[in-house]
């Protein structure tokens, strides 16, 4: 079962709260919901990690925790799922994000952007391109949500449907085996 196989991956959750460098959040970690895995937890918390892992900041992490204790969902999972977005695949993703920025706006991509870490290219080449990254990336955000949210439900609906099944023909044989004896 996928439950039990995700639950082994996930930390002890009274190891995370009695953490000494997560104490300044108080009681906000002893709330229940960011520790099941259910149906409701796991889509959430797929939701919550897909839309943060498009948010072009630092400490995207941080931004997923928050989600997940806001929208009550499966912290773990969800803090897990910002990593879709780490340093290597974080180039293509928002250089996809700004190519759907710019189709959604109409206006013509930029045909070389020579990105440089510094002030001056910040000023120049960001502030020409920054309404199309960032509406991309709230587009795509929704976009990783909503099939992240529906994936999720329906991969859970139809392993509950199969197991349902599998059930009812295991009870269906031994009541034929009791019959036939």
């Amino acid at each position: 079962m996928p439950k039990k196989f995700i639950k082994r991956l996930m930390p002890d959750h009274r190891t995370v709260r009695e953490h000494k460098h997560l104490r300044f959040l108080g009681t906000l970690l002893h709330d229940p919901n960011l520790w099941h895995l259910n149906r409701r937890s796991a889509s959430g918390a797929f939701a919550v990690g897909l839309f943060t892992a498009w948010v072009p900041v630092p400490f995207q992490m941080l931004l997923g925790a928050m989600g997940a204790t806001a929208f009550r969902v499966n912290l773990p999972l969800s803090v897990a799922l910002v990593w879709v977005s780490n340093p290597l695949t974080m180039p293509p993703l928002f250089y996809f994000a700004y190519l759907v920025g710019t189709w959604i706006l109409g206006e013509p991509a930029a045909g070389h952007i020579a990105f440089e870490l510094s002030f001056d290219w910040l000023q120049n080449e960001l502030g020409a391109i920054w309404q199309p990254f960032l509406l991309g990336c709230f587009v795509m955000g929704v976009i990783s949500a909503a099939t992240g949210y529906a994936t999720i439900r329906g991969l859970w609906r139809l392993h509950l449907v199969k197991y349902y099944q599998l059930r009812k023909l295991r009870r269906q044989r031994k009541a034929a085996a009791r019959e036939k004896n």
